[in-house]
């Protein structure tokens, strides 16, 4: 009995020794036959495994370039890396079976972006080359370095690319402050052309409004003239129908007269006349007349006394007939 419980105690001894239990931040990889396998449970015998930390590294890197006319620049990069799950033997070959294999192969990896930037440096002239271009090259080139070197790279940053001659430094930026400034102009120029065509369509359209506006005021006016022409052309006429049937009117009671002169002691002229010849008989009757006045009373009286001998006649001789 206390052979087995020894045996026991050193197979529990045994196994807290050899296995450890996996964190999720690890990665835990084996050697088999076929290759190699990523343990996934929960302990693991770390002897017959090897564990790698999925955590990020970063790294600063400066490399001194040429550009054509070997003027030197230098770049300055900003990586951040992790290990890539689909490349995981990669990342073994380069970094070995060793926990820092992802730090390893970043190594390996400044080696590579340094003959990525020479290489494109080299072909370029100095003022064609900026921090844009230099990164869109190397983003090129993530999917060769993730399936040689088995890392991922999660982040690419050019943090600076400037020639290493401060007065050719100073001469490109002179040129870009040169270009910055010309485009602020022609977007300024731009600015105004576009405000003065915006002042001009505002114009033609305020033009084209009053335009209508005149033009309707025209048709109303010459509808108001119409209707007052119409309404004046039928006051015209309405008066020459008054004028005409008063003219009717006149020849009828003129027939009238013609044919009964009796009827003339019932008209208010015979009415008036024969008033004034009262008045002047009376006034001859009571003062003195003037000359002149007095052969108006008499020629008065004439004219009634012959209107009624008149009007007598012609009413005896309708009798006897």
């Amino acid at each position: 009995m206390e052979v087995v419980a020894i045996l026991l105690v050193l197979v529990v001894a045994a196994v807290f020794y050899e296995y450890r239990v996996r964190r999720p931040d690890q990665i835990v990889v084996a050697e088999t036959r076929d290759g190699i396998k990523v343990r996934k449970a929960r302990l693991y015998p770390r002897h017959f495994s090897t564990v790698i930390s999925k955590a990020s590294h970063s790294f600063v890197q400066s490399i001194e370039a040429s550009a054509k006319g070997n003027l030197d620049a230098r770049v300055k990069l900003a990586v951040t890396v992790a290990p890539s799950f689909s490349h995981l033997q990669a990342l073994l070959n380069v970094g070995g079976w060793r926990n820092d294999a992802v730090s390893r192969a970043a190594k390996e990896l400044e080696t590579l972006l340094l003959g990525y930037v020479k290489a494109y440096t080299e072909q370029h002239e100095i003022e064609e080359l900026s921090s844009d271009r230099i990164r869109e090259h190397l983003r090129k080139h993530q999917a060769e370095c993730q399936a040689t070197l088995g890392i991922e790279i999660v982040a690419l940053t050019v943090v600076s690319f400037e020639p290493v001659n401060p007065q050719i430094a100073d001469a490109i930026r002179q040129q870009e402050q040169a270009r910055i400034l010309e485009q602020t102009e022609v977007v300024q120029q731009q600015g105004r052309i576009a405000a003065a065509r915006t002042r001009l369509k505002a114009d033609e359209e305020i033009a084209a409004l009053e335009n209508d506006l005149e033009i309707r005021k025209y048709a109303l006016r010459k509808e108001q003239f119409e209707k007052d022409a119409a309404l004046a052309t039928q006051r015209a006429e309405h008066e020459l129908q008054l004028k005409r049937s008063q003219l009717n009117f006149d020849k009828e009671e003129m027939r009238l007269l013609k044919e009964s002169p009796e009827l003339l002691l019932l008209t208010p002229q015979a009415a008036r006349l024969a008033e004034a010849s009262q008045s002047m008989k009376n006034a001859r009757t009571v003062v003195t007349l003037a000359p002149g006045e007095a052969g108006q009373g008499t020629e008065l009286l004439g004219m009634f006394q012959t209107l009624v001998q008149g009007a007598i006649e012609t009413y005896q001789k309708r009798k006897k007939a």
